[in-house]
């Protein structure tokens, strides 16, 4: 279950933000920042706050200066997870991971459909749920997850590409011993190339909602990894 982690120092979502358009891709509303010509995509997968977050579609279109054409979906159908609304407890089974691996599967097929040859796919905290199921299926060339939501070692023993797992040292969800031993099975996989590197002194959710000097530095450090494993593999 996810929990209070997941849910502190929320953005302000902002329909209008980011250099970036809203387009319809495989039945989703989603934002799209980039090289609208690109063979190569990267796939956004939120966390609970959805595709209007600011710091999200800001690193989308940093991802997108690099030439690749970047698109956000938004999972959740206009309704990301709200304080005022909701509970994590009442929210999350009516956006079930499970569901967004079918929705970001349409939405890969429609990528590819138009010309697309490599998807790469980063997932971020509910997103990274998503994620580790598409990393299990030949649908994506690579996969990066950062701060993970709920995962497991079954999960991690069916991934079949590249894996990337960027997590925080105070974490409750996913703490930094579960991200080791991640990290040995995926070692395991000799057939699988992989990486898990833990941040210190940071908490759950601190690539995209840093709120100090110390957590900006690290959420760079962070983004700047998830590129460059996703850069290696979609090129």
């Amino acid at each position: 279950m996810l929990g209070s982690h997941c849910t502190k120092n929320p953005p302000t979502l902002s329909s209008t933000c980011g250099a970036g358009l809203i387009q319809e891709i495989g039945g989703l509303h989603t934002y799209v920042t980039g090289n609208q010509d690109s063979k190569l995509a990267i796939l956004l997968l939120s966390d609970a706050f959805g595709y209007e977050a600011p710091r999200f579609r800001e690193l989308a279109d940093k991802v997108a200066s690099l030439g690749f054409l970047v698109v956000v979906p938004d999972f959740f159908y206009g309704d990301p997870f709200n304080r005022e609304k909701h509970s994590i407890g009442s929210w999350l089974p009516t956006h079930n991971p499970d569901k967004g691996c079918e929705d970001a599967k349409t939405v890969i097929a429609a990528l590819k459909s138009k010309g697309v040859s490599k998807v790469g796919a980063a997932g971020f905290c509910w997103g990274g749920m998503v994620a580790v199921r598409l990393a299990a299926l030949d649908c994506t060339q690579a996969a990066v997850i950062l701060h993970p939501g709920v995962i497991t070692e079954e999960q991690i023993n069916e991934v079949k590409t590249p894996l990337a797992i960027l997590g925080a040292e105070k974490d409750e969800i996913c703490p930094a011993a579960l991200l080791k031993q991640l990290g040995e099975i995926l070692s395991a996989k000799s057939e699988v190339d992989s990486f898990v590197k833990i941040y210190p002194g940071v908490d759950h959710g601190w690539t995209l909602r840093y709120d100090d000097e110390f957590a900006v530095k690290s959420a760079e450090e962070a983004q700047s990894d998830m590129i460059n494993w996703l850069t290696k593999y979609i090129k």
